[in-house]
């Protein structure tokens, strides 16, 4: 007899993550070990120290998880994974290790989209809700650190089939988010602090603008510049529907210098005037001139527009009645605010994961493989990382 649980393994990036879920709507357990502070002194993820952390990390992780859900490894029905998009070794450690603990155990192993995991974030949350959203399709909007894209998800027969209405053409929101913010002179990761000043600052004292995006033939079939699929299809793609946030944070850095508000010694705007960095927002608020409030407030406005503008002329253009916004960018709060309301004016449903979904986590990814293990779609184990793997493509 069919217990339900699923065990999942997350380690896309900088987050190593275990999770127990019951029939992919109830979670047991959800355990994730951050690299955050390992990472933050550089500014960014450096993907081998990521691997070497998850290394440490997942095999504890794994066991807390299990303790947490209070069940064995016996109880499984299943082991699922994170196959890609992600860094190549990131991957490749938590690829091995279920692998390893599918064929000891006898189990199947489920391989999972992380780009699908984080949809399957808001319908998990929804659930635990006590609200099922899993009947019917939907409009998906997934923006994190490493992705923006916009797919239409449907079900049938039990499984779900996606499809890419959109994307970004260079910078993820969440990756310009985190680049503004270091250009600023706030710590890693950039967009919470970025979220927690905007509100100190005018949203409207800097006309940041977002340019058309025009049709691009021949990019058709070539290789993209983010991480979210093996090609870009943009060319078959409305034009309307495409993201672009390196020019605003090129924008961003102009405004700085032509306001003089770092010196060519020191690169970033707090320490070019105070030599230092904040660590609690108090001191951020007491570090930032009300210019560089401004300017944060403006930028984060700008963003949200433009991702709340776009998404709801694809459900607009799709008849969709349910409108889903997960990913890292979801636990913004200007962005859950503005969204809900535009969502209440057009007599939509709006979904977010709560913030603990939001971010990577595993139970993300055992909620996604309960449909694939129901219809059978079990991985082989010669399963290997795929660090541009698509979906909807």
């Amino acid at each position: 007899m069919s217990s339900g649980l699923i065990l999942g393994i997350e380690s896309s990036c900088d987050e190593t993550a275990a999770a127990v879920v019951s029939r992919g709507a109830h979670s047991l357990s959800s355990v994730v070990a951050s690299q955050i502070q390992t990472h933050a002194r550089y500014g960014g993820v450096v993907p081998e120290i990521a691997s070497r952390e998850h290394l440490r990390a997942i095999l504890p992780v794994v066991h807390s998880a299990l303790r947490q859900a209070n069940c064995t490894l016996d109880d499984l029905d299943a082991i699922a994974v994170t196959s890609g998009p992600g860094l190549a070794g990131a991957l490749l450690v938590g690829i091995t290790f279920a692998k390893s603990l599918a064929f000891a155990l006898g189990k199947p192993l489920i391989a999972v989209n992380h780009l699908e995991g984080h949809i399957h974030a808001v319908f998990l949350n929804e659930q635990q809700s006590g609200n099922d959203l899993t009947t019917e399709p939907a409009l998906a909007l997934v923006v994190s650190g490493g992705h923006t894209h916009l797919y239409t998800a449907t079900p049938a027969d039990g499984t779900w089939s996606y499809s890419l209405l959109g994307r970004t053409l260079d910078d993820a929101a969440g990756e310009a988010f985190d680049k503004v913010a270091k250009l600023l002179g706030l710590p890693y990761p950039g967009g919470p602090w970025i979220d927690v000043l905007a509100p100190f600052g005018n949203p409207h004292a800097v006309p940041f603008t977002f340019a058309r995006i025009k049709h691009k033939p021949h990019l058709e079939g070539k290789a993209p510049r983010t991480k979210g699929a093996k090609t870009a299809p943009i060319a078959a793609l409305d034009p309307h529907l495409l993201f672009s946030f390196s020019g605003i944070k090129t924008a961003v850095l102009r405004y700085v210098e032509l306001h003089g508000l770092r010196s060519h010694d020191t690169p970033d705007v707090i320490a070019a005037h105070f030599h230092t960095r904040p660590q609690t927002q108090a001191e951020a608020l007491a570090l930032c001139p009300q210019i560089v409030l401004d300017l944060i407030a403006s930028f984060q406005h700008a963003v949200i527009g433009d991702l709340l503008k776009k998404t709801y002329a694809a459900a607009e253009s799709t008849g969709a009645s349910t409108v889903l916004v997960t990913g890292g960018v979801a636990a913004n709060r200007e962005l859950r605010a503005r969204f809900t309301a535009e969502s209440t004016l057009r007599g939509l449903r709006v979904a977010f994961p709560n913030l603990a979904l939001s971010t990577d986590n595993a139970a993300m990814i055992a909620a996604a493989a309960w449909p694939r293990f129901i219809a059978g779609e079990h991985a082989p184990l010669t399963l290997s990382a795929e660090p541009t793997l698509a979906l909807g493509v």
